[in-house]
């Protein structure tokens, strides 16, 4: 009788576990599961919204190889995130470090440096617009006050995307810098002292103790960084909006163009699933390098 009486138990508490997660899952499942089909399937039709939806195979695929705005979005999409990316990580660990001491203030600092995380990405770049701006922006300002010439950032084609790159790390580093210093708390401080013993220095202490132990850290700020890189969208469209010509332009700000813009959804579709398949491929090299120098404890 116990054990049947545990049975039911135990199935009633199974049958009200899965009630409240229906929710959830019928909102996954609308949301996003059916709406990954249907653009799996679009991607190989021509459909401009109103009418309807014609197969055409592997063209849009075929055809991105030959549009050269295509290519410029990808280009600019790596040149983003292969600069920005080690920028966060390293300026990000570097801000951890310092502020893992037992300084004075220290909370403050945490706070001040975290607060462009959650500040509106928009609000963000219109400000930075301001500051960038060749006449009156407070950059080109300093840099005339040591002797520098002004520098037109925004619409220069040479320096549109470090101008983008430097406000996009300048509103991330504090992410990282809270996950690191998670990581940095969580080494036992019986290392630090075993290594000072041995009559290491504080750069082998970093080198040899530090790095070892928040490597699992690194490999998820390093993963997560790059899937949002190669999302990036918002700051270049407030920003630049893709130019000067197409010197900023994003394969994310391409598929919106192409979506909402120019009405090729199929198009666009095609582009989104080419980027999955790049973040797909670079997320599977990433774990399978992990296996050479990320530490599990």
């Amino acid at each position: 009788m116990d054990k049947m009486r545990l049975n039911k138990r135990a199935i009633h508490e199974a049958v009200a576990a899965y009630l409240f997660l229906l929710p959830s899952f019928v909102g996954l499942v609308v949301f996003v599961v059916l709406p990954i089909i249907k653009s799996f399937l679009l991607s190989f039709h021509n459909w401009d919204l109103l009418g309807a939806m014609k197969w055409n195979g592997l063209k849009n695929y075929r055809q991105l190889i030959k549009d050269p705005f295509f290519i410029d979005s990808l280009k600019n999409t790596a040149y983003f995130s292969f600069v920005s990316v080690p920028c966060n990580i390293c300026i990000g660990l570097f801000l951890a470090v310092m502020l893992n001491q037992k300084i004075r203030g220290v909370k403050t600092y945490r706070v001040v440096y975290f607060l462009p995380v959650v500040c509106s990405t928009v609000a963000v770049a219109l400000i930075w617009q301001w500051l960038y701006d060749k006449d009156f922006g407070v950059v080109n300002y300093l840099l005339n006050k040591i002797g520098l010439p002004g520098v037109p950032w925004l619409t220069s084609f040479v320096w549109a995307m470090p101008a983008v790159i430097l406000v996009a790390v300048w509103k991330g580093i504090g992410y990282n810098m809270v996950i690191f210093l998670a990581g940095l708390q969580g080494v036992p401080a019986e290392l630090y002292e075993a290594a000072k013993i041995d009559g290491a220095n504080a750069w082998a202490r970093f080198w040899h103790v530090t790095l070892p132990m928040i490597s699992p850290t690194t490999f998820f700020i390093t993963v997560m960084s790059l899937i949002g890189s190669f999302q990036v969208f918002d700051v270049t469209m407030v920003l630049t909006g893709g130019g000067p010509g197409t010197a900023t332009i994003t394969l994310v700000q391409y598929i919106y163009r192409c979506a909402f813009e120019f009405f090729r959804m199929g198009y666009a579709s095609a582009i989104a699933y080419v980027l999955f398949a790049i973040v797909l491929l670079f997320t599977l090299i990433q774990l399978g390098l992990s296996k050479k120098w990320v530490h599990y404890q």
